[in-house]
């Protein structure tokens, strides 16, 4: 960390008795001149008082003293944080601030990861500006259908004016992207680092962060861009840092979510069922057409991944945790085959399986995504159903519109409260919305299987309720 002064307001001369505007003037003056010099940044409000008096002055210069690290600190390296970081960098209105990205992993850590992201045509227009995998694979068509009753709808790209619905991409290949965009800001990446429990002032937080060891046996870095202003980390295992707000954007999966840094209380909702994830190849591939079916189980969604054919597809199978485990230790064959059944012959016969993984299932959602100078975004906000593909895209949407709140208030508390109130509608929508089809979907009851054959069926004979649905998945509700 640079040195800076430890009292502005000790070296500034002392205030003349009696009113003086004229002098407090030159008094603000010499303070601002004072920051410049040392390249602070200097509050807009600041810098219009030039009818205060000089003790306001003192008040003010005493209170922009405060020794920060960085403006922002993000903690977790996962896409949503990489996209806000790189963000950021490049916005000009935001071009100033002081960025810090902390992760426990080393920034090489995801590349190799296999797993598949559903990635709608909006997110694509929000990631375009920073980076986008080259290897997406386009959704042109998703076919809806339950298995053993009536009902189905397509939606299809050409009816909604964009070059894609959506596109499905690989974990690896989508960080890889961001965090060539954030290598190239001024970002600082702490690296092989875990955030604890922050603490909250008047002015700001302070974070401590402590090293972590990793597979590789990597210690502690700093990956500075051109605006480096943190000492690297060093052999101590434990440091503080100082800064105006922090961004908490990990949060893991259902079972992993962490006790949030926010005051506020999450709703929580136990499905009581296991994502099971796979790369399956099929025999007759439909290439660019996504498939969502749902079971007496639950939902079943297959990917199109490419591959050789166009035939690789990413399998999200939801279905009881106790035959999550089963299938688990199924060979492939027996595998395949009661994945044959549950979702039929449309695609012809399921010919390869790879590794396989499974996961609990649950809603997680915090009431209120704000706290003083703390802000929660993405899996840390909120950990939806896989069904129909939000989870991820509402989290861009949460760190776009983070963005867009610092761009016009800086950081401070209004950014914060101004994101907050943004974000209300859209992630109510979204939220009551995938929670609905992940309940609605599951139960398996042949009276409820009918009405929701005839519910799915009634979107292609109600042209608007489609187009609403469709655009909701799209691009969400952004105000």
């Amino acid at each position: 960390m640079s040195s800076r002064p430890g009292n502005i307001a000790a070296k500034l001369p002392a205030p003349a008795s009696g009113p003086a505007p004229r002098a407090g003037a030159g008094r603000i003056k010499k303070v601002v001149g004072y920051y410049r010099a040392r390249r602070f940044h200097i509050p807009a409000t600041f810098m219009t008082q030039t009818g205060a008096s000089p003790s306001s002055a003192v008040a003010d210069a005493r209170v922009d003293a405060t020794q920060y690290d960085y403006d922002v600190a993000i903690v977790g390296a996962g896409p949503v944080g990489l996209a806000l970081a790189g963000w950021l960098a490049r916005r000009g209105g935001t071009r100033a601030l002081r960025v810090a990205l902390i992760d426990a992993r080393e920034p090489d850590a995801s590349l190799d990861d296999p797993r598949a992201l559903a990635l709608s045509h909006g997110s694509r227009t929000l990631l375009d500006s920073i980076g986008w995998p080259a290897d997406a694979t386009p959704i042109e068509r998703i076919h809806v259908s339950q298995r053993g009753c009536f009902g189905r709808t397509v939606i299809e790209r050409d009816e909604h004016g964009v070059p894609a619905l959506g596109y499905v991409v690989r974990y690896g290949s989508l960080v890889h992207a961001l965090s060539a965009a954030v290598r190239a800001s001024g970002c600082d990446w702490i690296s092989s680092s875990i955030a604890r429990a922050p603490r909250q002032d008047e002015h700001g937080v302070s974070l401590p962060i402590e090293a972590v060891s990793t597979q590789s046996g990597a210690q502690p870095s700093t990956q500075s861009g051109a605006r480096s202003g943190a000492n690297p980390a060093d052999a101590a295992s434990q440091r503080t840092l100082r800064t105006r707000m922090v961004i908490n954007a990990e949060g893991g999966l259902y079972h992993e979510a962490a006790q949030t840094r926010l005051a506020a209380q999450p709703t929580r909702r136990d499905y009581r069922q296991s994502a099971l994830v796979a790369l399956v190849s099929v025999s007759a591939p439909q290439p660019r057409v996504a498939w969502e079916r749902f079971t007496g189980e639950g939902p079943l969604a297959l990917l199109p991944l490419g591959g050789p054919r166009q035939a690789d597809y990413s399998l999200v199978w939801c279905c009881d945790p106790d035959q999550a485990a089963r299938r688990m230790q199924l060979p492939d064959a027996q595998w395949l085959a009661e994945l044959q059944w549950a979702f039929g012959s449309r695609m012809g016969r399921f010919e390869r399986v790879g590794a396989r993984a499974a996961f609990p299932l649950g809603l997680n959602a915090l009431s209120t995504l704000t706290d003083r100078h703390i802000a929660s975004i993405g899996n840390a906000a909120q950990t939806l159903h896989p069904v129909a593909g939000q989870g991820l895209n509402l989290g861009l949407r949460d760190a776009h519109a983070l963005l867009d709140a610092l761009a016009h208030h800086g950081p401070r508390p209004a950014a914060l409260r101004a994101f907050a109130a943004r974000r209300a509608f859209d992630r109510r929508v979204t939220i009551s919305t995938t929670d609905m089809l992940a309940r609605a979907f599951t139960v398996d009851f042949m009276p409820l299987a009918a009405l929701r054959g005839l519910a799915l069926s009634a979107l292609d004979f109600v042209p608007p309720a489609k187009t609403a649905l469709a655009r909701q998945m799209i691009f969400g509700q952004r105000r």
